[in-house]
């Protein structure tokens, strides 16, 4: 997996992984608030799939610039530790969500075979994303004690906030360094 990454793609998914990382750790105080929020309305579980999308950040946009098998997974897990040193509030656990995150990431890339990007890989990846980190969460946070309405809620409420930060936002970003030619 490593052999494929030369040193400009080791340094750039490095460097996507610390702004990431520090991404994930910004939307841990986020997702107190929108919990807080919610909490009255019935709804905090719904907190963690509205920001879901900033915490999956790092694979899908590393993924999509880099185009190496394994730098998804790498990317997701660096972000992960990064917000772990910072002092993330889910301490050590956010190591397990990054493998998980990045793994799903890396999934849709590797349908394809590593050979389409673009609004395609976008998508796939979007779709394993959500789909992965929907069954982990069905898991870890209990989602299977939910009513079929509020699972429909989750789900709908993850895969747009995947599609707009993993899907749109890379797909920016990577269009905005492709013009200014960093990755040439």
């Amino acid at each position: 997996m490593l052999k494929n990454l030369n040193l400009r793609n080791i340094i750039l998914m490095t460097l996507i992984s610390i702004i990431c990382g520090t991404i994930f750790w910004v939307a841990g105080f986020l997702y107190n608030v929108v919990t807080v929020a919610l909490t009255p309305l019935g709804l905090a579980p719904l907190s963690n799939d509205l920001l879901i999308g900033l915490w999956t950040m790092a694979g899908p946009l590393s993924g999509y610039i880099i185009r190496k098998a394994g730098s998804s997974l790498i990317a997701e897990l660096l972000g992960s530790f990064v917000e772990m040193f910072w002092g993330g509030q889910w301490g050590a656990s956010t190591i397990i969500s990054g493998i998980e995150q990045g793994i799903a990431s890396e999934l849709g890339f590797t349908i394809l075979g590593y050979k389409i990007y673009g609004w395609v890989s976008i998508i796939s990846t979007t779709i394993t994303t959500t789909v992965i980190t929907f069954l982990w969460d069905w898991f870890r946070n209990g989602y299977s004690a939910y009513s079929y309405q509020m699972l429909m809620l989750l789900f709908v409420t993850r895969l747009i906030s995947v599609f707009v930060f993993n899907g749109i936002l890379t797909k920016l970003i990577a269009n905005l360094l492709e013009k200014s030619t960093i990755l040439k």
